[in-house]
């Protein structure tokens, strides 16, 4: 199996803004021991950026299907790609 650090970049639509998302998210990211960043667009959607082993960035994207109780996950969208180690944790961005 190969454990080598990836990207995961995704924009999660519906009610995600407004109901401590990013929040949750940076939480889970790091029980999971991500890095990255997770912020708000101005469209009402959220954009994360996260790296990691393929597994456990697996183990997020299947979080974002539902996110916390109070938000409405309609759409997610992915693409992968190689991880940059630029980050050391994973931060609430704006």
């Amino acid at each position: 199996m190969n454990d080598a650090p990836e990207r995961l970049e995704v924009v999660v639509r519906g009610r995600v803004q407004g109901v401590a998302f990013r929040w949750y998210t940076q939480r889970e990211a790091r029980r999971l021991g991500l890095t990255g960043w997770v912020r708000n667009r101005p469209d009402g959607s959220v954009r994360l950026v996260a790296e990691g082993p393929r597994a456990v960035l697996d183990q997020l994207w299947a979080w974002l299907a539902h996110g916390p109780d109070r938000a409405r996950v309609d759409q997610r969208e992915q693409h992968r790609g190689e991880a940059s180690g630029r980050f050391t944790d994973f931060t609430i961005d704006g």
